[in-house]
Order: C-alpha cells, then sequence, then structure tokens
C-alpha cells in the first residue's frame, strides 16, 4: 500500500516526452468514491511573461503508467 506522503516524495517524469515535470504538490480526491482522481504540479514552463499566472499541471489517474520506487512514469502526451 502506498501512503500519499509517499508518492509526493517521487520525481514525475513525461515518457511521451522525456521531460521531467517535478513532484507532486496536490492530489484531487473523489470524496464519494474514496480514490484519487488526479495528480497536481506546479508548471515550471518558464515561457509566458513577468505577469502571466502559472498554471498547474492536472495528470489524471490514468494517465499514470508506473510508480517506481524513486519516480513516477506518467503518459501525458498534452503536455508535449
Amino acid at each position: 500500500m502506498l501512503k500519499i506522503s509517499d508518492i509526493r516524495m517521487k520525481e514525475v517524469i513525461n515518457i511521451a516526452s522525456g521531460e521531467r515535470l517535478g513532484f507532486i504538490y496536490d492530489f484531487e480526491i473523489d470524496i464519494e468514491k474514496g480514490v484519487i482522481e488526479a495528480m497536481i504540479l506546479p508548471d515550471n514552463n518558464k515561457g509566458g511573461g513577468f505577469f502571466s499566472k502559472p498554471v498547474d499541471i492536472n495528470i489524471s489517474w490514468e494517465e499514470i503508467v508506473k510508480i517506481g520506487e524513486d519516480i513516477i512514469l506518467v503518459n501525458f502526451p498534452n503536455l508535449v
């Protein structure tokens, strides 16, 4: 069984692009079903202007390919 605190310590890698996405800082949880719907990561994209608002990256649970000891592999082609 995985703890949410353990998952947050793993780096997320997008296998569609090979890009390091960073670390999870929040989760979207369906309280009625008791399941995690998505992982939320900060957008580390350096593009945009000085006044642009950062946008979070929401990765649905279905896009997770593998949760390993150190990393989480996701297939997130929308970010490529």
